[in-house]
């Protein structure tokens, strides 16, 4: 879906940029790190004429961090010297940076330099793909991202001096949907709002979250690709706008033990060619439910929508790593009940205890019938974690598959202790190792394949071999004096 004022005309993109000199254009590394840079008008319409321009590859050769990956990965290593990939500017992402001049910005999607095919790990590429296979099969995915974020008085200066530690919340105590707490650092909460909507990242709901100075933002239901793209451009947004006002918000999914971490919800569902979501049940159902349905928590989703459902639930342990990608976001599920932070194989009709959430009629109209999945914390990567959701939900469809367990309501608290829920990994090192396994479902041609297995798999090995060599503030306070 393009942005408004965007175009495929080359003579109406000139026109566009007559009064600029220059353009900032960029794309999204495997940890969803914007990467990219200012060019000159004239070199961008050169880069636009050519389809492509060379983009050091190195964006997927080394770590949030800019450190050079322990283990020599497919696309960028000292074998090909870090070469160049082609970066291809996403003509349809057009828009204007609202706090940089109102310069013009564009996003790309890398290919191989070789074979001219997307990268098997462009996080774009990924999710442009995913979204065909379900065009091709009648499916037009659509989604909703809600972001739970801390914000902190501090600058990057500040923080790095404090040594991330000690660092001093926006407002203190827990004050979920507040209207007062709003009144506290009101240009910067409206700011938010008003310069992602400037930026053509529309917004739903802005409002505090439970947790010191926690804000949540819920995103505009869009197409699935866009809304990977407004996702991560509004992180961008929260970080730039944060710096005008000596504020920096933190997407970490937990940045405190004994607190609520920060959750990144996807909402789902399919509509076909004429808009009509597919997971909503026909008017006659409406009254009873659907007559098949496995369970009465699904009885007013459909059959596809079942079956979707089922898909996630039959492959999401084999695909952790593209909804939790970090060290820290297994923390954010370890006794994450306590905090309706799901770290099992469950689903529910509305039920925020569990990991995928059915909102459904009577609870809403047909029409916004949806799947939530809560697993992901606000510091996963979009593309990846969206792909991840369709890719096991087409799958299936494709195959039909029952779902594998009862809903949630028929289990006890007990059920998690004595094995009777399959509970998900409970660290990166886990789940890396699950997703990597060669009987794995993330391997299987139709879900994420063998290439992207392989290099981002090896991108949280590093990131667990460092975790692992680290020396944490909680092993001095512990060990250095009794042990």
């Amino acid at each position: 879906m393009a942005t408004p004022g965007s175009t495929t005309s080359f003579e109406e993109l000139q026109h566009q940029l007559r009064d600029d000199i220059k353009v900032k254009v960029a794309g999204i590394d495997v940890d969803g790190v914007l990467r990219g840079k200012l060019m000159s008008k004239d070199k961008f319409l050169h880069s636009v004429k050519l389809d492509g321009f060379g983009f050091c590859s190195v964006v997927f050769g080394w770590d949030i961090h800019d450190t050079v990956y322990s283990k020599e990965l497919l696309i960028s290593n000292k074998a090909n010297g870090y070469r160049d990939v082609i970066a291809v500017i996403d003509l349809s992402s057009f828009r204007r940076i609202p706090w940089e001049d109102h310069v013009p910005f564009f996003l790309v999607s890398f290919l191989d330099p070789d074979t001219k095919s997307p990268l098997s790990v462009d996080p774009r590429g990924v999710l442009k793909l995913a979204a065909e296979r379900a065009d091709a099969a009648g499916y037009k995915c659509f989604s909703g991202i809600e972001y739970e974020y801390f914000n902190f008085k501090e600058t990057p200066a500040s923080a790095a001096e404090k040594k991330f530690t000690n660092l001093e919340p926006l407002t203190p105590g827990m004050h979920g949907y507040s209207l007062l707490r709003t009144q506290l650092n009101k240009e910067y909460f409206n700011d938010l709002f008003n310069k992602s909507s400037a930026f053509g990242v529309a917004i739903e709901g802005h409002h505090t979250e439970t947790g010191p100075g926690v804000l949540e933002t819920a995103l505009a239901y869009t197409s699935a690709l866009r809304m990977a793209d407004n996702a991560t451009l509004f992180k961008y947004t929260a970080k730039s706008v944060g710096f005008t006002h000596g504020i920096i918000p933190s997407f970490m999914a937990k940045p405190w033990g004994g607190l609520p971490g920060c959750s990144g919800h996807v909402h789902i569902s399919l509509k076909d060619n004429d808009g009509q979501n597919i997971f909503s049940v026909s008017e006659a159902e409406l009254q009873t439910g659907r007559a098949n349905a496995a369970y009465g928590d699904t009885k007013y989703i459909s059959q596809e929508a079942e079956w979707f459902l089922a898909g996630i639930l039959d492959g999401i342990a084999d695909v952790m790593p593209a909804l939790v990608p970090t060290i820290n976001g297994y923390k954010r599920l370890i006794g994450g009940e306590a905090f309706w932070a799901p770290n099992a194989v469950t689903y529910g009709y509305d039920s925020r205890a569990a990991s995928i959430r059915i909102i459904s009629p009577p609870s809403c109209p047909p029409a916004a019938t949806r799947l939530e999945v809560r697993i992901p914390g606000a510091d996963m990567n979009p593309y990846f974690a969206l792909s991840a959701i369709l890719l096991l939900g087409m799958r299936g469809i494709n195959k039909k598959i029952s779902l594998p367990c009862p809903p949630i309501s028929h289990f006890t608290p007990e059920d998690r202790s004595n094995g009777n829920i399959e509970m998900l990994p409970s660290s990166l090192e886990a789940a890396t190792a699950r997703m990597m396994r060669p009987e794995s479902i993330a391997r299987e041609p139709e879900v994420f394949g063998n290439d992207f297995v392989e290099h981002y798999g090896g991108t949280r090995e590093h990131e667990v071999r460092l975790w692992n060599q680290a020396v944490t503030n909680w092993e001095l306070e512990r060990y250095l004096e009794l042990a």
